[in-house]
């Protein structure tokens, strides 16, 4: 069987292929999966299992393709560490820059960097390292003092610098003859309460693109994947962005097995951006790494409680200790199904809470004061559900109209109004990766995953 494009989703633990044809009539043809092998040496060799196995899901003896494209989140992901001025300014400039991007941040430091941070730099070995600072002809020092201390490490990894425009001949010199590759953009933070994170976020995505071959296990990737890879979150961002020129503001919502990920792409009221206090992204993800249903399971359990767990699904104490002690990846009775559910809905509400902004009511001479901080989702017209959650367990839509319902007076979530969606066939990721090369063909799947007219 011939098929246009395949799209790998590279896991840390499952590899999943998705078939489309994507010329006249663009369509989802069909899924294998298989364990990704990145520990046997060789990402290919699952590769080439979850081929075989769409192959037999299609009734076929083999499949044959035009291209292959990927993301991936498998050898850690996208590991990035983060290292600005002031930790409200230029560091959580280049924080949205890079979580944006698809990144999972393992370290941020603000201000100067101490021996403490080159020491956790170093046992970190992240895949790229992010240097900010300073308004344009603001502050130059820290930067350049952080891109010595940096540079003196003499480590193989990428360095991108989005600081001070001032400084970008002294950057270069520091890093010349080093080891490290040097990509210097656009400062994420060019003046006091504008941020400028496009430009970084690209230039992350395509260096991952370019040294993620590099990775233990994906060093032969390159022998199958003939097109982008990008993060997988990275690629739910770019679907997220694509679907909001066509519907309007969104928010999506990923539940997994470890983290839960939220990607909102809207820009909030014009009454709420007036008493602002800080400036926020069109687009925003946040990566809650503590709230997953699997993995991370008993985070949530003792978030909530047990006490109040066993009320919400009338279970004894034996019961549920039988479903902590015997919690699978994908749940199969009716009761491991609620139990999952109820798990994900204290993730989805906590984890949109964390994404949202807040009223602040603040009382003086004059009298109270109202202001805001955060991203503002109250004019989100779309609430999108996926991952394996949101995109399988029965109660999905039920679970995600409770953010409006739950929502309290001063948390700037959004209305009853807000539509709920569900990316039925799981391929949100895939069609994201898509999108850079063929946006009006994903963006019909796009519409047609979420049965959106």
């Amino acid at each position: 069987m011939k098929i246009e494009l395949l799209i790998a989703e590279i896991g840390s633990t499952t590899t999943v292929v998705n078939a489309f044809n994507i010329s006249s009539c663009p369509s989802f043809i069909g899924q294998g999966q298989s364990p990704t092998t990145v520990e046997e040496g060789d990402v290919n060799i699952g590769l080439k299992s979850a081929i075989e196995n769409l192959a037999n899901n299609l009734g076929e003896a083999q499949i044959e393709y035009d291209e292959l494209i990927a993301t991936s989140s498998a050898a850690g992901g996208l590991r990035m560490t983060v290292h600005g001025l002031v930790y409200d300014m230029t560091v959580r400039a280049a924080k949205e820059a890079a979580l944006g991007a698809g990144a999972n941040i393992k370290y941020i430091t603000a201000g100067k960097l101490r021996n403490s941070d080159l020491e956790k730099i170093k046992k970190i070995n992240p895949n790229i390292i992010l240097i900010a600072g300073g308004v344009d002809y603001g502050e130059r020092d820290t930067a350049l003092y952080n891109s010595e201390l940096i540079a003196s490490l003499d480590l193989n990894i990428p360095v991108i610098y989005a600081g001070n425009i001032d400084n970008h001949e002294e950057v270069k010199e520091i890093f010349e003859g080093k080891s490290a590759e040097l990509y210097i953009v656009e400062n994420v933070y060019p003046k006091i309460d504008q941020l400028n994170i496009e430009p970084t976020r690209k230039v992350i995505q395509e260096v991952f693109e370019k040294h993620i071959i590099h990775a233990p296990g994906m060093e032969k990737v390159r022998d199958m994947v003939t097109g982008p890879i990008m993060p997988t979150p990275g690629a739910v961002m770019e679907a997220s962005k694509l679907l909001y020129e066509e519907i309007g503001d969104l928010i999506t919502i990923d539940v997994g097995g470890a983290t839960t990920d939220v990607h909102s792409v809207t820009e909030g009221s014009e009454e709420i951006s007036r008493i602002l206090i800080n400036p926020e992204p069109l687009a925003k993800r946040t990566v809650e790494g503590d709230l997953g249903v699997y993995v991370n399971m008993l985070n949530i359990v003792n978030m909530v409680g047990k006490e109040e767990l066993m009320k919400e699904l009338a279970l004894s104490a034996d019961e549920l200790e039988s479903l902590l002690e015997n919690n699978k990846p994908i749940p199969q009775s009716k009761l491991e199904k609620r139990f999952i559910e109820e798990l994900t809905l204290h993730a989805v509400l906590t984890a949109v809470k964390r994404h949202a902004g807040k009223l602040r009511h603040l009382y003086g001479p004059s009298g109270k004061k109202t202001l805001a901080e955060g991203k503002d989702l109250t004019k989100v017209k779309a609430i999108i559900g996926t991952g394996g959650a949101l995109t399988r367990l029965p109660n999905r839509i039920k679970i995600l109209r409770q953010i409006a319902i739950r929502a309290k007076g001063d948390e700037l979530l959004p209305t009853k109004e807000a539509e709920i969606f569900i990316d039925n066939q799981y391929i949100m990721a895939s069609l994201g990766v898509m999108s850079r090369k063929y946006p009006e063909a994903s963006l019909k799947l796009l519409k047609a995953t979420l049965n959106y007219d």
